[in-house]
C-alpha cells in the first residue's frame, strides 16, 4: 500500500493493535513495579493518584504521578504533531519510530542501572516511558479507526459489555485487546521479577516489530488504518 492509500485488512489491524497493547501492558507493569507505583498509559488512574496523594500528603507519589501525566501529555502532543499534514502513513511511521527510540533509550538507561534504577533515574525513566505511551496513544487516535485504543481500554471494556448485554454480540477484536493488556502486564511483571535487566526489551521489541511490519506486511503496511473506516 502506498503512503496514504489503500486499506488495512482486519487481520493486520488486529495483530498490530494486539502487539501494541501487549507492549502497553508490559510498560505499565514495569512502571508500576519499578518506577514509582504509577502507570504510563492510564492517565485517569494517575490523575486520581494526584488527588489521593494530595489528600494523604504523599509528595513522592504526587511527584511520580505528575511526571507520568506530563510525559504522556508531551508524547501525545508530539505524536499528533508528527502525523499532522500530508502523507499520513509515512508520518505515522515517523511517530512509531519516535516511540521505538524512546523505548530504546529507556531500555539503555534501565540496563545501565542494572535493572534496578535509583530514585533519580526512576523519575527520568518514568518520564521517557510515559512519553512513549503518550506517543502511541496519540498515533492510534490520529490514524486508527474511531474508538480504537491500545493504551486506555476502559471504553473498550464498556463497549464490549454493552454490546453483549444489548444484542448478544461479542466484539472479538475488543476482547483480544483486553486479553493482550493482561498478558502484557503479566509478562512485564515476570520480567521485572525474574529478569529485571531485560524487562524493557519486551515493549521496545514489540513496537519495533510493528514498525518493521508497516514496511513489509501487506496487512499492516502504511498504518493508514483510518482509511478503511471512511475517515
Amino acid at each position: 500500500m502506498a503512503d496514504g492509500e489503500g486499506t488495512t485488512g482486519d487481520g493486520g489491524l488486529v495483530a498490530t493493535a494486539v502487539a501494541l497493547t501487549v507492549a502497553t501492558g508490559a510498560m505499565d507493569a514495569i512502571s508500576f513495579l519499578a518506577l514509582g507505583g504509577v502507570f504510563t498509559s492510564v492517565m485517569t488512574a494517575n490523575l486520581s493518584l494526584l488527588g489521593i496523594s494530595a489528600g494523604a500528603q504523599d509528595p513522592e507519589r504526587a511527584r511520580d504521578a505528575a511526571v507520568a501525566v506530563a510525559g504522556f501529555v508531551a508524547g501525545a502532543l508530539l505524536s499528533a504533531r508528527i502525523v499532522r499534514g500530508e502523507r499520513p502513513a509515512r508520518r505515522a511511521r515517523w511517530a512509531l519510530g519516535a516511540e521505538v527510540l524512546a523505548l530504546g533509550g529507556l531500555w539503555a538507561g534501565w540496563a545501565t542501572a542494572g535493572g534496578h534504577p535509583g530514585q533519580g533515574a526512576q523519575s527520568a525513566l518514568l518520564a521517557v516511558a510515559a512519553l512513549a505511551m503518550g506517543g502511541q496513544s496519540g498515533l492510534v487516535r490520529a490514524v486508527g479507526p474511531p474508538g480504537m485504543s491500545t493504551t486506555y481500554l476502559t471504553g473498550t471494556l464498556t463497549g464490549l459489555l454493552v454490546d453483549m448485554a444489548r444484542d448478544g454480540r461479542v466484539r472479538w477484536a475488543s476482547a483480544a485487546l483486553l486479553a493482550a493488556l493482561v498478558v502484557g502486564a503479566a509478562l512485564g511483571a515476570l520480567l521485572v521479577t525474574h529478569a529485571a535487566r531485560a524487562a524493557p526489551a519486551l515493549p521496545a521489541g514489540l513496537v519495533a516489530l510493528v514498525l518493521l511490519a508497516s514496511f513489509t506486511a501487506p496487512g499492516v503496511r502504511g498504518l493508514k488504518w483510518a482509511s478503511s473506516e471512511g475517515r
